[in-house]
């Protein structure tokens, strides 16, 4: 009997989770197992040093949760069945023995190889290694068993926060041990918006999610053969940049600061108000599991741009992200830079149910920063719409606006690239299942209760069932 699946943008991560669930583990623990691995072997994409959202369907209801390491504890007090240890098991053999690098994480490994050099701790533990050579991260074995032993609170009020203090206060930078110690998740309510018989749930602010219901409910108006792949569908997305992204530019931020609106997102007609900000191209993964009680999880984690800030703090291995970048330091901005403020996010999970029914359709989401509303929008399309099983509606072709709307990225395999290219649309052409594209997954319960998945081939990730 199956007791679960999950799909990852790494195959090691993607085993691991499978396990737990053999062992009789719930999705929860599936996705925390998953997500600890992929802290190990994707440095250049995740860390335990970063940020963690993550929506969660248990017996007919979803919420959702910011902050990794305390997101880990919080999950597993109130969704978990196996204990903090058994979560970061198979990451602490993988950091402690060592793990092959793919092509993937050698080429960024390369690419950022002056900067990384410039922070004597990366410059140990991030060289530039080949694919297929062996990375360890002793440091981060250890990091990561204290808190298998010792739970959360070593994180942020222990030995590995007051390291993380330290080596910020080294490079004179903001973040203190009391802001460690009195950092809190928090649990939020999901924002909804219907699609042609489907309820689509997306984050909160300060995440853009308004930004990706948006534009859902934009392409519900569109006939279904505008929504196949091709010029049309093109066209549409590339449109973002003058109506969406303005949007989330002018309103989105911590709501514990400010007012954020969801009418002007939600609105069919809502109009454009100018280009929105480049947003850096983002470094995150996004995984989702099932299991056989009907608990599902969509979860994204990220470190912000490639490798974070580059600064591993000494002596634990652990990467510290750089978020902070999405603040602005204009007095008048709405996400300006304020003490114990959350800036603006775009990492932003999704969970799509049949409307009425008590129970999930579908989970879906990629990497990507600004790119994220937009490929979620060519799966969710492409599952809902194009009737594609998820394995072939995350891989199919894809295009997307580029940071600050300048130009519509076109993967050259997709319906019609020729004809973009012939058109008056700044057509930038990159190869088939490029990074560029994100790292999606997707993952659909049918109507009898079976799981059908996809992990995308512009990873290194897999499904797994158990």
């Amino acid at each position: 009997m199956t007791r679960g699946v999950i799909a990852t943008p790494h195959f090691l991560a993607s085993q691991a989770g499978a396990e737990v669930l053999r062992e009789g583990g719930n999705a929860v623990d599936a996705a925390l197992v998953a997500d600890a691995v992929l802290c190990v072997v994707y440095p250049h994409m995740t860390s335990i040093g970063g940020d963690l959202f993550a929506q969660v369907w248990p017996a007919g209801s979803t919420v959702t949760v910011p902050g990794t390491v305390e997101a880990w504890g919080r999950l597993l007090e109130t969704y978990g069945t196996v204990g903090m240890g058994r979560v970061v098991a198979p990451a602490v053999a993988l950091a402690r023995d060592g793990f092959l690098v793919t092509e993937g994480l050698s080429r960024h490994l390369h690419d950022h190889f002056q900067w990384l050099m410039t922070d004597p701790e990366a410059q140990r533990l991030l060289p530039p290694l080949m694919p297929g050579m062996l990375m360890r991260n002793p440091d981060l074995a250890r990091s990561l068993e204290l808190i298998g032993r010792f739970g959360v609170n070593v994180f942020y009020r222990g030995e590995l926060g007051a390291a993380i203090s330290s080596a910020i206060a080294r490079r004179d930078g903001l973040v203190t041990a009391s802001d460690l110690a009195t950092h809190r998740g928090r649990w939020s309510t999901p924002l909804a918006a219907s699609y042609r018989g489907l309820t689509v749930y997306e984050m909160p602010p300060p995440t853009q999610g308004l930004l990706a219901l948006a534009l859902i409910r934009r392409l519900e108006r569109l006939t279904p053969d505008i929504l196949r792949p091709g010029p049309p569908l093109a066209r549409e997305l590339y449109r973002l940049r003058d109506v969406a992204y303005p949007l989330r530019d002018r309103y989105i931020s911590d709501p514990d600061f400010v007012s954020v609106p969801a009418e002007p997102f939600l609105d069919p007609e809502v109009a454009g108000v100018g280009r929105g900000e480049a947003i850096p191209e983002g470094d995150t993964i996004y995984l989702c599991a099932a299991d056989e009680e009907g608990n599902l999880v969509s979860l994204i984690q990220s470190v912000a741009n490639s490798f974070g800030s580059g600064v591993i703090a000494e002596g634990t291995g652990i990467l510290l992200q750089n978020r902070g970048v999405y603040f602005s330091l204009e007095p008048e901005h709405v996400n300006r830079l304020e003490p114990r403020k959350r800036t603006m996010h775009t990492l932003i999970p999704a969970l799509a149910a049949r409307t009425g029914e008590d129970r999930p359709w579908a989970a879906f989401g990629s990497m990507g920063a600004d790119g994220q509303p937009q490929v979620q929008a060519q799966v969710f399309v492409n599952l809902a719409d194009g009737g594609l099983d998820p394995a072939a509606a995350v891989a199919a072709p894809r295009v997307r606006v580029a940071p600050g709307g300048g130009e519509l990225w076109v993967e050259a395999d997709y319906p019609g690239a020729d004809e973009l290219q012939r058109s008056d649309l700044p057509v930038k052409l990159l190869p088939p299942r490029s990074t560029s594209m994100g790292h999606a997954a997707a993952l659909v319960v049918d109507g009898s209760g079976q799981w059908r998945a996809g992990a995308d081939p512009r990873s290194d990730g897999s499904v797994e069932f158990a």
